[in-house]
């Protein structure tokens, strides 16, 4: 019965998770743009105080990440992404009324907290909609929102700024977040118990099937047992490492595009676009292997190793060959998003359900920190030497750490649960057996 409504959950559910999250990468990750389309000269912003702007966002995405998760599972998804929805649209379209630094660093940190459950969330819910099966796949269309957003954002934003201004671009992208608040509301159920568009006995089936899944997962007394269980704390530090890469690129890749000579924003738009492209092609492969094999870890880390490569190469060809530099930085920005699905599908298959949301929120917690530093030293490094040489170093050390963590936090082929997540024998070193299931 599962697979006879499968089809309807992923026409209902798919498309408005992929929206929304489409929307709010768009209010966070334009902020590049603006800075490299004037906002900088206007507002008087040097290279130091551009650095903390780009990366304040994340100081406020980390604090909030566990009340916030906490709240989606044990309360409501629904309503939280719908006042979420509302505030970091009405703060972007603010960050375009501004008339000085000190409101910037206001609403850079705000809108950070006010989208800081997002992820979360929105990984809570597909949990309770999708099963195991399905779960790779249907989280890679929940961060395609990511790439997907960044490929269409860069080339509107690059017209949008040349045609208006870089006020009027966050105004026109802030906006769609609001209104689109009402139709989440409308369009989406918190728990399958309550949708209207599925029968008694399809929501019975679904139910049934998700429940049996949480039986291979041993319970865990609480939050404290989960956190401080050897995997999670692998996965913190990992995905630390990852963002460092991740929005180290996002938030410079325009500043970076824009140095080349004769490079109009509209072009550096365009040229922008092209990592998105190539990584929403791989997470659509990537998704698919990931659920057909259930080898989740095979799908994470040899891509990260590939990123670090492509940095250290876009290093070493330096300015020397624009047009080389570019296609490798090409490859490493396709290859740090390809490795989302089966990274966040694999933390929902080895927690139990009453801690599996907590987990989620300070793996992302801790990844927002990643991103804050990320986005803070790639911006400072490219400040203080003058050219990308040393941030390009900077992230490949840190991809590369990071591929190795994901090896090491699971060891031989994985596990799809944890028999234990924490044993502490009389004082004795705290060890974690891992089902060898896993994949």
């Amino acid at each position: 019965m599962v697979k006879t409504i499968a089809g309807r959950r992923w026409l209902r559910i798919i498309p408005v998770v992929f929206i929304t999250f489409s929307l709010a990468f768009l209010d966070r990750a334009n902020f590049g743009f603006a800075l490299a389309g004037g906002m900088a000269k206007d507002l008087n912003i040097n290279a130091a105080t551009s650095s903390l702007l780009g990366s304040l966002f994340f100081l406020g995405y980390f604090f909030f990440q566990i009340p916030g998760a906490l709240y989606a599972a044990d309360k409501s998804a629904k309503r939280l992404i719908f006042w979420s929805l509302i505030s970091w649209g009405v703060l972007a379209m603010a960050t375009g009324m501004v008339s000085n630094v000190y409101y910037l660093i206001v609403i850079r940190f705000m809108l950070g907290v006010v989208e800081s459950a997002v992820m979360p969330a929105m990984l809570i819910f597909l949990s309770r909609w999708f099963t195991k099966s399905e779960r790779s796949r249907a989280n890679a269309f929940l961060i395609l929102g990511n790439p997907a957003t960044m490929l269409w954002m860069s080339i509107l934003s690059g017209y949008l700024i040349r045609s208006f201004g870089w006020r009027w671009m966050f105004i026109l992208e802030g906006l769609p977040a609001i209104i689109w608040a009402f139709f989440w509301w409308w369009l989406v159920e918190d728990k399958v118990r309550d949708a209207k568009w599925l029968t008694n006995s399809e929501k019975n089936d679904l139910e049934g099937q998700l429940q049996l899944e949480q039986k291979t997962i041993k319970p865990v007394k609480n939050y404290a047992q989960a956190f401080k269980s050897r995997v999670v704390i692998l996965l913190c530090l990992q995905y630390a490492l990852w963002n460092v890469g991740v929005f180290g690129f996002v938030m410079w890749l325009p500043s970076i595009i824009k140095e080349a000579p004769d490079m109009s924003i509209v072009n550096t738009g365009w040229l922008s676009a092209i990592p998105y492209l190539l990584a929403i092609i791989g997470m659509f492969f990537v998704s698919y292997f990931s659920d057909k094999t259930q080898n989740r870890k095979a799908f994470i880390w040899p891509f990260l190793f590939l990123g670090a490569l492509a940095f250290y190469g876009s290093y070493l060809v330096g300015v020397s060959n624009f047009w080389l530099s570019f296609a490798l930085l090409t490859v490493a920005g396709g290859a740090m998003y390809v490795p989302y699905a089966p990274f966040f599908a694999l933390i929902t298959e080895i927690l139990p359900r009453n801690v599996a949301g907590g987990a989620i929120a300070l793996i992302n917690g801790l990844g927002a920190l990643g991103s804050f530093a990320g986005a803070y030293i790639v911006g400072y490094l490219n400040g203080a030497t003058g050219s990308f040489g040393a941030s390009y170093v900077f992230m490949a050390g840190s991809l590369f750490l990071s591929a190795l963590l994901t090896i090491v936090a699971v060891k031989g082929s994985g596990a799809n649960s944890f028999n234990e997540i924490v044993k502490e024998d009389s004082g004795k070193a705290l060890t974690f057996p891992i089902n060898q299931n896993f994949k």
